[in-house]
């Protein structure tokens, strides 16, 4: 059994840390430790109808932000690795400053000195020049900077599809490979030819 640390901040999208647990359970083999933020909650009841009891009847250990104490906040805790999804500016600061205020800034700062995975799924558009110098720093100490950015050539159909095609690539990060038929597959000149562009629905 493999473990993981997904954490949900306060940056709108909470719904890519809700995929991710489903598609970790559904895939079988790993243990979830889940920290949400006080803004993650506030966001998760915005913009999931009865988000927060499926998000942690997704999880399969929850922990409170306030209890630095816990078991992922110690280096000795193994595991795979950390997601932050989605991954506000105000904890990306917090990473990058070495800022360990909670346990989601603790748990990523253990990730980053015990040298392992921990991917955040930054969540800011247009970026300044305080968050492009934070996810250098975070970059340069062993993170990966993971904005989700919707893949089209799958064709997505729904927002569904768009989220579940970030979360796949999220996974690829920690050996954990699905849905084969939404990768890219390489084009060929016939069907570069005869390939119909994506018709977005109109309302």
């Amino acid at each position: 059994m493999k473990r993981i640390v997904v954490a949900i901040t306060g940056a709108t999208g909470a719904i890519y840390g809700q995929r991710l647990l489903s598609m970790l359970r559904d895939h079988g083999g790993w243990e979830t430790h889940l920290i949400m933020s006080k803004a993650a909650l506030l966001n998760i009841r915005e913009e999931l109808v009865d988000g927060r009891q499926q998000i942690e009847d997704a999880a399969d250990v929850l922990h409170s932000i306030r209890n630095v104490g816990a078991s992922i906040a110690s280096g000795s805790f193994l595991c795979e690795g950390m997601v932050i999804a989605p991954c506000s500016m105000r904890t990306l600061a917090a990473v990058a400053n070495g800022l360990s205020d909670n346990l989601i800034t603790r748990a990523a700062d253990v990730m980053l000195k015990e040298r392992r995975r921990l991917v955040m799924m930054t969540r800011e558009t247009p970026l300044n020049l305080a968050h492009l110098r934070n996810m250098i720093a975070c970059t340069e100490m062993g993170a990966v900077i993971f904005p989700p950015v919707p893949a089209f050539y799958s064709r997505p159909i729904n927002l569904c599809d768009i989220v579940d095609h970030s979360c796949m690539r999220v996974l690829d990060q920690f050996g954990v490979h699905g849905n084969i038929q939404d990768r890219w597959q390489g084009l060929t000149g016939e069907r570069a030819e005869t390939s119909t562009p994506l018709q977005p629905e109109r309302q």
